[in-house]
């Protein structure tokens, strides 16, 4: 699986690197996949993870890079349905940061089920959800940080779009997603720790 998952990993990260609207943009929106992948070397022959797992967090690198290739507020795909549905607005960022609550969600429910962590799942899942939400809310503020110091030319790593609730709405699907992952993939998840031995 492993081979796999780095075949469809560079193959993307390639494609997302030749040619991308803004290289600025590209290299904000990638950084955190290659900060992933690092991370998931160092740790691979200590701390496995579920293949839902892994197969998640390659998920959440595609989507960053495919934004990072076509800057957020320009996916192609979500263009046609912006005009198909007569939105006002490309949403694919709503896409990006949903994933930012479903898949980080189920990176803690592992970390935190096998280093039995908490025991109790209602308060397990409660802190999940808070620190879906805080990552979130701690990545709005890297946003804005990068617009001070990079003087307004980091409006397509924004992707606000003239939406004034944007940093909100960002959060809210965040938090969705989160709550989601949860009871979605909960007994998938269990089931998988299970068969792998790994609780």
């Amino acid at each position: 699986m492993i081979k796999i998952w780095l075949f469809i990993y560079f193959a993307v990260f390639i494609w997302s690197a030749i040619n991308p609207k803004d290289l600025f943009t590209w290299i904000l929106e990638v950084i955190p996949a290659v900060i992933a992948l690092i991370i998931l070397i160092f740790t691979y022959n200590k701390f496995r993870f579920t293949s839902l797992v892994y197969s998640l967090i390659l998920i959440h690198c595609i989507i960053l890079m495919v934004g990072g290739h076509y800057t957020y507020a320009q996916v192609p795909l979500f263009d046609f349905i912006k005009e198909f549905f007569n939105q006002d607005r490309n949403n694919y960022d709503k896409l990006g940061h949903f994933a930012q609550g479903f898949i980080p969600a189920m990176i803690a429910r592992e970390i935190i089920i096998r280093k039995k962590i908490i025991s109790i799942e209602a308060w397990r899942n409660f802190f999940i959800v808070c620190f879906c939400l805080a990552f979130s809310a701690f990545y709005e503020l890297i946003e804005w940080w990068v617009a001070i110091f990079s003087n307004d030319t980091a409006d397509d790593f924004l992707g606000t779009q003239g939406y004034i609730w944007d940093t909100q709405s960002d959060m809210a699907w965040a938090l969705i997603g989160s709550i989601l992952a949860l009871i979605l993939l909960r007994n998938y998840h269990t089931k998988q720790l299970l068969n792998d031995k790994k609780i």
